[in-house]
């Protein structure tokens, strides 16, 4: 295979389905269909030591193309596995990548607001790791990370195995800070953020069911970033459409902004705000010093006038602020990035600070950090670390065979926001490399555009609801099929 050509035809493929989105047309290349999926994939297929095999299952005819190098990827969320399927996708048969990752299942964030109308179940949204293992010859170990040794370049790994690799790619997600007087235990039993979904999103739906009629409801949000920036006023939607349904139509849902303003879809939430869910949603921005007693469920803070208010609701639900996950990767993510000197490679103590062209972490060489630990100019969202994941694992290959990153990189977000039980919002944005800031930036007109912005929707429609279940199913599939 021509390695420049291999290259070209890969950042077509992002491009096009970056013009692609930017008419409103589903990104990503892959199967989808309307319904939502209750059961994914059978996980029996693992070897004696409980790994997925792969080797002679592979079921893609993987192109030779002279490459050959070890990548070990750890993390198996949006940004993990969709990296690993594409390495060994444009990478071809001699490029082995080892995908490290916990848990047996992902599940899903996007769409886990569901669950709390009951719309969707959990167990609808995991999604297992067969198919990257037996059609494209991605080797899975499920264990967590001991150590990383990054001079030596060798992963040790909770089962006793070690593994060397020639690049090294941490996609770990982030870690829920303890906040407001709140603690881990705090979030896992009485007052759960439900940003991770799983049991957290479980409680956080018994509770809503347990509330008494015309209850209060109160949530928080972080200052930005934030994982999924529409998130939080898509779950305030959805609490209030359940609760005046089922709760009462006096019920309350107060929402607690950290920020100055809404931070994503700003004309459908206040439309959503203002009237669909007049009455019911209380929205106030700006508010500071939050605390909150796990036990009583009692909330105070201060207000933009420098007020002292004090609230007791019937469940709180507080979406703390996060950064990089580090128990996730031993040593080195814990050390050698988060801490708070940029020249180490990190922003205000939080995130990892990259090279956009290829990901690559500025603290150590050969170690890519992609998805929502980074620090990139992208949004934090799973459509995004799709995107991140095929850019870098595009600047991998490349390396391997001796070339230069991309160096106008192009990448897209998409998100659909559920405001009512069948009627929905959307929001995209084709993003291109700066090189002024050295970040990805909002993109217009063809080129960067001072002061572009991301698109919403015209308006909220039950249209955009039904079109939702094809953006996510075709994302997904794309990342774990």
């Amino acid at each position: 295979m021509n390695k420049f050509n291999a290259s070209t035809s890969r950042r077509k493929l992002l491009m096009l389905a970056a013009a692609a989105l930017s008419s409103g047309i589903v990104p990503v290349v892959g199967h989808s269909d309307d319904g939502g999926r209750e059961d994914n994939e059978s996980h029996n297929d693992h070897d004696a030591e409980g790994n997925y095999a792969s080797g002679n299952n592979t079921t893609m005819a993987l192109e030779n193309t002279g490459l050959t190098g070890k990548v070990v990827v750890i993390g198996g969320g949006m940004a993990g596995v969709t990296v690993a399927k594409y390495l060994r996708l444009w990478g071809g048969s001699g490029i082995q990548v080892t995908l490290v990752e916990t848990n047996p299942t992902y599940t899903s964030n996007i769409m886990s607001n569901l669950v709390l109308n009951n719309s969707r179940s959990v167990s609808s949204l995991n999604y297992g790791y067969t198919n990257v293992a037996n059609k494209y010859g991605v080797v899975v170990k499920h264990a967590s990370v001991v150590r990383l040794d990054t001079a030596s370049k060798k992963v040790t790994l909770s089962d006793g195995s070690d593994l060397t690799y020639d690049r090294l790619v941490v996609a770990p997600g982030v870690d829920f800070m303890d906040a407001y007087g709140l603690t881990q235990a705090d979030y896992e039993t009485k007052t759960p953020h439900a940003w991770r979904a799983g049991p957290q999103t479980e409680l956080l739906r018994t509770q809503l069911a347990g509330m008494p009629i015309n209850g209060t409801f109160v949530m928080t949000i972080p200052k930005s970033p934030y994982r999924c920036p529409p998130g939080p006023y898509e779950r305030a939607c959805l609490v209030a459409d359940y609760l005046k349904s089922y709760k009462g139509s006096t019920s309350k849902v107060i929402v607690l902004d950290e920020n100055a303003s809404i931070q994503a879809e700003v004309a459908n939430f206040t439309e959503a705000f203002q009237n669909i869910h007049r009455g019911v949603i209380d929205y106030r921005a700006g508010v500071s010093n939050l605390q909150i007693n796990p036990d009583t469920k009692a909330v105070s803070y201060t207000d933009q006038l420098g007020l002292t208010v004090a609230i007791n609701p019937h469940v709180v639900n507080p979406i703390p602020p996060h950064r990089a996950a580090g128990s996730a990767v031993g040593e080195w993510l814990a050390s050698a990035s988060l801490n708070n000197s940029v020249s180490n490679g990190v922003t205000d103590g939080r995130w990892c600070v990259v090279d956009v062209l290829n990901y690559q972490s500025t603290a150590v060489a050969d170690v890519h950090v992609i998805g929502d630990a980074s620090s990139c100019g992208l949004p934090k969202a799973g459509h995004v670390a799709n995107q991140e994941a095929k850019i870098c694992a595009d600047a991998i290959v490349r390396a391997i065979g001796g070339q230069q990153p991309d160096p106008a990189p192009v990448a897209n977000s998409a998100c659909y926001s559920p405001i009512t039980a069948n009627t929905a919002s959307w929001l995209t944005a084709v993003y291109q490399y700066d090189a002024s800031t050295r970040k990805m930036a909002v993109a217009a007109n063809g080129g960067l555009t001072a002061g572009a912005k991301a698109t919403e929707a015209s308006s909220i429609s039950a249209s955009n609801f039904k079109q939702m279940s094809t953006w996510f199913n075709t994302l997904m599939s794309d990342s774990f099929a």
